[in-house]
């Protein structure tokens, strides 16, 4: 097979020697572009390598186009802020990384059972080899031996120091070494997976697509926003209109009291409630015996 294209973004490096010498002039066309235009300009450059790049990533067709466009569609609502980045593609890339990688997929029903692997068996091993690192091991690769990122830049995209970033690239290659021997050599590496991408004929929606899309779905939350704020002041409303103004304690239930004798029936007094009836009626009402009673 003859190597195609690295099928990836061009380095930064790549873009500064490009701008030097007049194959990107990105500065004299934003005057002469409109926004739409200098999008579509970006996607077409950047979306089928990038396509490809993501699928290495996940091993998934339709989740890497999904992952590119979603990246895009976000592009296209933050555009002023990347059209001012010094670096657009690297924006929609990490970006794209990012929806791939997502560990959210995993419980969407479209993207549990596997897809057809590739129909070569080389490719089917190297694919194999990659999907068993762990994601930041298999980004690092990818961006180091994939893209043609150098250690600092590809340390800067995936937010780690230039020392975890190496020995991340160092134990992905043994890994992806001891499964596939034929690829211990880095430049080996980065043919194959210049291969392996452009086997899968992965393509992305038409730009004016991902914009539409992206405006629609940008429109839509706008509105279930606005829906939810609203109901929420009303319901907030309602609640102050009918709320009670003052605390009012709650009447607690009766209950039956156990263990009372019951009242005596009323009858003719003994000889002795008589006595002492005459007694107190003859008693001292008032004076001195009454605060003090005197002792028999």
């Amino acid at each position: 097979m003859t190597e195609s294209p690295v099928d990836r973004l061009p380095s930064p490096k790549e873009r500064r020697r490009a701008r030097e010498s007049g194959a990107l002039t990105q500065t004299q066309d934003a005057h002469a572009l409109t926004p739409a235009q200098a999008f579509d300009a970006l996607y077409a450059f950047c979306a089928p390598a990038l396509v490809r790049q993501t699928y290495l990533l996940t091993g998934r067709r339709e989740l890497a186009r999904e992952a590119v466009e979603r990246a895009f569609q976000l592009a296209w609502q933050r555009w002023p802020e990347v059209a001012r980045d010094r670096d657009p593609a690297g924006w929609v890339r990490s970006l794209a990384y990012e929806c791939a990688l997502s560990p959210w997929h995993r419980f969407r029903p479209r993207h549990r059972s596997p897809e057809p692997p590739p129909a070569d068996p080389d490719d089917r091993a190297l694919l194999h080899a990659l999907l068993e690192l762990p994601p930041s091991y298999r980004r690092t690769l990818v961006l180091y031996d994939g893209v043609g990122l150098d250690l600092p830049e590809t340390a800067a995209e995936t937010e780690a120091s230039t020392p975890a970033a190496a020995m991340r690239l160092t134990h992905a290659r043994a890994a992806v070494a001891a499964l596939v021997p034929e690829v211990a050599d880095p430049a080996a590496l980065h043919r194959r997976l210049a291969e392996l991408a452009a086997t899968e004929h992965l393509r992305a929606a038409k730009p004016p697509t991902v914009r539409t899309c992206g405006e629609r779905r940008s429109a839509f939350w706008t509105r279930a926003a606005i829906a939810f704020t609203v109901t929420i002041v009303g319901a907030t409303t309602l609640t102050l209109r009918t709320a009670p103004t003052h605390y009012v304690p709650p009447i607690a239930p009766a209950q039956a009291v156990q263990g009372v004798p019951p009242p005596p029936a009323l009858g003719p007094l003994s000889q002795d409630d008589l006595t002492l009836r005459t007694k107190l009626h003859r008693a001292t009402a008032n004076g001195p015996e009454r605060i003090a009673p005197t002792a028999r």
